[in-house]
């Protein structure tokens, strides 16, 4: 069953928000800084428009030369504002590409640190979208609007208390008027964080949706689904079309709601001015500089409405992004060493997302260089087992552990030369053979490397033109067989002293099966091996047998033991074989048991 990703809430982007500013905090306080210089510099020009104004009123003898020098102020005045908010905006950019690194980087580092328990019931196509879709508006945003919006913040305050130096009549009318602008402002925010929210989802539904139909493409079409999984991406669009058209309304609500707004203060001011002046209260130079600095504020009011939209687009991403940050963490991982290759599980229960037991008070004790097969019916809890066994779940009650150490709390790197759990799924990495490898051992030598392929038998590397440089990958795609080898190198250079096998070939045709298990017979020598047993053979060459059945522990002992004891184990070898203890049977009799 499928998981949903958690979302952050907005005390926890907050909290986001302020950790990642405190990590550069002298690039905040420069761009601040460089954006109150340049807003008090584009204060002086208006100022001495007005100051024009009233001289040309006023007359007098150097009337040519004192407005001459009043233009020139203008000038240099607007060159310096113009120096200074480029550089806030350099400055701003900067910031904004290393925030935004740190979130990527942050994401990645919690994204490999999810439990595989999560990963598993995760759908794809929310991690996908959160990793890319997401987080590229987030850098997006951070890249411009975090400068843009300071510099217009700034601006926009310095104006405001500009007019209100001039006049506070005057500044309390431009105020006044902008409650238009307030109340559209707050009307949208209220309402665009859900439909932001619903939109990034709807997307990763879609993604998700795109994403199976195309992993399972050959089902699809073997199965003749075609017309069920088109009516299943319609249906994606639909929602995703839907959660879109909400965001377009809002924003034709409060577009036009703004540009109505910012007329109003301008207005509001000649009238109040022409008033004012009327009665001698104020010149006419300081109406003008008002009706200038309420004028200019549109320029950055404009700013901010136009990037509040995307920041709150951004905002929703960056929820979902920090989202994983509320995604139930592992218990942290012991720092001790395993004092022997014992693996010892004692009073196991697990259940799965807090259903049912599937294992039930499982007692066993795994001697280091001895084969074990763990058979059973379908159901049984064989699966679960060798999950706990290699650490990547951890039981509900009772302990996993090698060594005296439980399985689960052993770091990675250390985890790896333990245990090591080998699976039907061999993923090969875009890259290099030698990539592939190295992501093991990274201090691996090319001589190191080139022996792990040959005991599996990957001979084939080396008549390679590239050799280990040879590239892989979704470019280059290897059969089943040298996937598997592949897979296999990197087990061989992790050096595990336990290798627990879970069905490594039954996706294998049997040609590639074969060389396969020839592959697995070179890796096991020498270590102890834990096969979840689906043949006959499997079972047969064991030193024991463990026999689960509705996830309870219920016989143990050799291949001959269990069948002459005529219990689960006997009643299943016959299932699989037909005639218990036949040994010369062909292998194609060897029947599969159910998973």
């Amino acid at each position: 069953m499928s998981a949903t990703l958690p979302v952050a809430g907005t005390a926890g982007v907050r909290a986001a928000v302020r950790e990642d500013l405190r990590a550069d905090r002298g690039a905040v306080w420069g761009l601040l800084l460089l954006n109150g210089l340049a807003s008090a510099a584009g204060l002086v020009a208006p100022w001495l428009l007005g100051r024009i104004v009233d001289e040309v009123r006023a007359g007098g003898e150097d009337l040519v030369g004192t407005v001459d020098r009043f233009a020139l102020g203008v000038l240099v005045f607007t060159v310096v504002q113009v120096v200074l908010s480029r550089w806030a905006l350099a400055v701003g950019y900067r910031f904004g590409e290393r925030m935004a690194s740190r979130i990527r980087e942050r994401f990645l580092e919690r994204t490999l640190a999810l439990p595989a328990s999560v990963v598993e019931h995760v759908p794809p196509g929310d991690l996908i979208a959160r990793g890319s879709t997401d987080a590229s508006v987030v850098a997006t945003a951070l890249r411009r609007a975090v400068p843009e919006v300071t510099v217009a913040l700034v601006q926009a305050l310095f104006l405001i208390v500009a007019v209100f130096v001039l006049n506070p009549l005057l500044g309390l009318c431009g105020l006044v008027s902008l409650v238009g602008t307030g109340a559209a402002l707050r009307w949208y925010l209220r309402r665009a964080r859900p439909a932001y929210l619903t939109e990034a989802a709807a997307g990763a539904g879609l993604a998700d949706v795109v994403t199976g139909t195309a992993a399972g493409a050959r089902t699809v079409e073997a199965l003749a689904l075609e017309a069920r999984r088109a009516e299943a991406v319609d249906a994606a669009v639909a929602d995703a079309r839907s959660a879109r058209l909400r965001t377009l309304w809002l924003r034709t609500v409060l577009f036009p709601s703004f540009d109505v707004s910012c007329v109003l203060p301008v207005v509001g001011v000649l009238l109040v001015g022409g008033a004012l002046h009327s009665a001698g209260v104020v010149s006419v130079g300081v109406v003008v500089a008002a009706t200038v600095y309420l004028r200019q504020l549109v320029g950055p009011l404009d700013t901010l409405v136009l990037w509040v939209e995307q920041v709150q687009g951004a905002a929703a991403s960056y929820a979902r992004v920090e989202g994983l940050a509320g995604v139930g963490r592992d218990a942290p991982r012991s720092g001790l060493v395993p004092a022997d290759d014992r693996i010892e599980v004692r009073g196991v229960h697990f259940a799965y997302e807090r259903g049912r037991d599937v294992l039930h008070g499982v007692d066993l004790v795994v001697r280091p260089g001895e084969r074990l097969a763990v058979v059973g019916t379908s159901g049984a809890g064989k699966t679960t087992l060798a999950r706990l066994l290699a650490g990547l779940d951890r039981p509900t009650a009772g302990s996993v552990t090698v060594g005296g150490v439980p399985v689960a709390d052993l770091p990675p790197d250390r985890l790896r030369e333990q245990v090591v759990l080998v699976t039907q799924d061999h993923h090969v990495f875009q890259g290099t053979i030698r990539d592939n490898l190295l992501m093991v051992r990274p201090d691996a030598t090319g001589a190191e490397l080139r022996a792990a392929l040959d005991v599996v038998g990957a001979h084939w590397v080396a008549e390679l033109p590239a050799g280990l440089d040879a590239e892989v990958g979704t470019g280059s795609r290897l059969d089943g067989a040298r996937a598997q080898q592949l897979s296999l190198a990197r087990v061989v250079l992790a050096d595990p002293h336990t290798v627990i096998l879970d069905e490594a070939t039954a996706l294998l045709d049997p040609t590639t099966a074969r060389t396969a298990e020839r592959s697995l017979a070179a890796l096991l020598r020498g270590r102890t091996v834990i096969a979840i047993a689906h043949r006959l053979q499997t079972a047969h060459d064991a030193d024991r047998v463990a026999v689960l059945e509705g996830g309870e522990l219920v016989e143990l002992g050799s291949h001959d033991e269990l069948v002459a004891a005529g219990g689960a184990y006997s009643r299943l070898s016959r299932s699989w074989h037909g005639h218990p203890g036949d040994r010369g049977a062909p292998a194609s009799t060897r029947d599969r048991a159910a998973d």
